[in-house]
């Protein structure tokens, strides 16, 4: 709910009160006289309002032509007036005019949620340690915990808002917060590996594939571009809506920070295919949730005012150029890379499916990045259940020659296995 406080020069009172009274909006009005060059009378009319109301009631005052100068949307906690029911009725669980807020507090409200450079940075460092430190324990709680204290749903919405309103502005900070923070985040986790191995808590030929918390991130496809188009839909929606954005707030970071994270434990341990596979991942992410959560807010109706200058048309269409030449370049590489994943799926089960291997079970196969120039042939894990005390030596060549056969590819293949006993009660 908000109270609405607007100053209204007395030869206009007239025409505002009538608007308020044909929307049958409760008010109340204070004589303030103000100095100057010349003394004036004006008056300060104020009302409550659902928040779905602000904007059509802007856009009615809008046509006496005296909002513009003093306009003054508060937080309220309740209202117990005369109409407010059927106000709430009219904008809340009826139909009109939808549920979105005004663009006055989409636009503070996303500004609000971007605090001060110096904690920004710091939370988002903060983070990027803890998110190493889960991807290298195999820890997906500690990920989790570097999702909830991450900052960058503020930035990622600043942008968002700021293309959609054609500010500059706050597309510039959005942006630049963004690549800066994300950047600061690789330089940490890849230091932060370096001191791990520098001081032994880690060992420096750590197989990083084997590690499933760093494959996830590792081998981009398509349903983890989902992941960030998702997080940009909530984000915009719970903006939108003035629903709570900080539990938005980890979907994005979910998107961001773990990848980011990941890039720089494969600069440590100097592992191409895990920091370029990541990379792809973040950046596909990047571009995902900005173009997301701008797609969001303008199917919500939200568009620059007629009277704004904003940002100039050819940036506008630059941007746009740049956009959608990244979301064609990772959607072309994602799908490339999910149509290997695929082939060597098919592979695989196809080689467990013969009559020799037919007591294991399948229990993962990661492929590693296919796209990494001038890398050595991608590699291949595959994990399965055996019978105790039972061994498969031609398993992982059986496995290399059909992958190479499906896929065209050399590659690498390393075999792990399981052991497993079974007790049937009888």
């Amino acid at each position: 709910m908000r109270l609405v406080k607007i100053l209204v020069d007395e030869d206009d009172l007239d025409a505002v009160l009538s608007v308020l009274d044909d929307e049958d909006i409760d008010h109340v009005s204070f004589e303030r006289v103000t100095s100057g060059a010349e003394t004036s009378e004006e008056l300060l009319v104020e009302f409550p309002l659902p928040n779905q109301a602000v904007e059509y009631v802007r856009d009615r005052l809008d046509e006496t032509g005296v909002t513009g100068r003093y306009f003054v949307a508060v937080n309220a906690e309740m209202a117990q007036t005369e109409h407010f029911d059927a106000l709430e009725d009219r904008f809340i669980t009826g139909t009109e005019e939808g549920d979105s807020v005004s663009p006055e507090e989409l636009r503070s409200t996303a500004l609000s949620l971007h605090p001060d450079p110096a904690a920004y940075y710091v939370m988002t460092v903060v983070s990027t340690l803890v998110a190493v430190a889960g991807l290298l324990l195999n820890s997906a709680a500690l990920v989790v915990g570097a999702m909830v204290i991450a900052p960058q749903v503020g930035s990622a919405l600043t942008a968002s808002v700021g293309t959609t309103m054609r500010d500059w502005s706050m597309l510039k900070r959005g942006v630049r917060a963004q690549v800066l923070s994300l950047s600061l985040a690789v330089l940490a986790s890849a230091v932060f590996g370096v001191a791990l191995q520098s001081l032994g808590s880690v060992s420096p030929v750590v197989h990083l594939e084997t590690i499933a918390e760093i494959g996830e991130r590792t081998s981009p496809g398509l349903l983890t571009l989902a992941v960030g188009l998702a997080a940009g839909i909530a984000g915009a929606v719970g903006l939108a809506t003035a629903l709570p954005v900080s539990l938005v707030g980890v979907m994005i970071a979910a998107a961001l920070i773990p990848a980011a994270a990941a890039v720089g434990v494969g600069i440590a341990w100097n592992a191409p295919s895990v920091a370029i596979g990541a990379l792809v991942l973040l950046v596909a992410n990047i571009v995902a949730v900005n173009a997301a959560g701008y797609a969001t807010l303008r199917a919500f109706g939200y568009k620059p005012r007629d009277d704004e200058g904003g940002l100039p048309s050819i940036r506008t269409s630059a941007a746009s150029l740049v956009l959608i030449a990244l979301v064609v370049a990772t959607g072309v590489t994602f799908t490339l890379q999910a149509s290997f994943e695929n082939d060597v799926n098919g592979a695989v089960d196809g080689v467990l499916d013969d009559s020799e291997y037919e007591d294991l079970e399948l229990i993962r196969t990661q492929t590693d990045f296919v796209f990494v120039p001038g890398s050595e042939p991608p590699g291949v894990a595959v994990v399965v259940g055996r019978p105790a005390h039972q061994s498969y030596p031609t398993l992982a060549a059986d496995l290399g020659q059909a992958i190479s056969r499906t896929t065209g590819r050399d590659v690498t293949v390393r075999v792990e296995f399981v052991e497993r006993q079974r007790y049937d009660g009888r």
